[in-house]
């Protein structure tokens, strides 16, 4: 029983790390096991993405959370490192 509790648990990590995982029964597939993000988003019972509210915070989407985080990371230190600019008044 222990040796198929480390199985399954070797089997969800896989599914979660590399995608799905496709299991055998006298060599033919018969199942598959998917990280849920991958099944709602196949099933399409997933809740609707709201690009802005993903932006500003105010709603955690998993599979764009962590990605978003990184690339407003960078952005952030770009726009540290940029000198301030002269303002240049025009008069008219």
């Amino acid at each position: 029983m222990q040796d198929a509790k480390q199985r399954l648990s070797e089997l969800l990590r896989r599914a979660a790390t590399e995608g799905p995982q496709f299991v055998t029964k006298h060599g033919e597939e018969v199942a598959v096991v998917l990280d849920i993000v991958d099944y709602r988003r196949l099933a399409g019972g997933g809740e609707a993405v709201d690009f802005k509210a993903v932006l500003s915070g105010e709603q955690h989407h998993p599979e764009y959370g962590e990605a978003l985080a990184d690339v407003l990371e960078e952005i952030a230190a770009e726009r540290a490192e940029d000198l301030p600019r002269d303002v240049v008044e025009v008069s008219g």
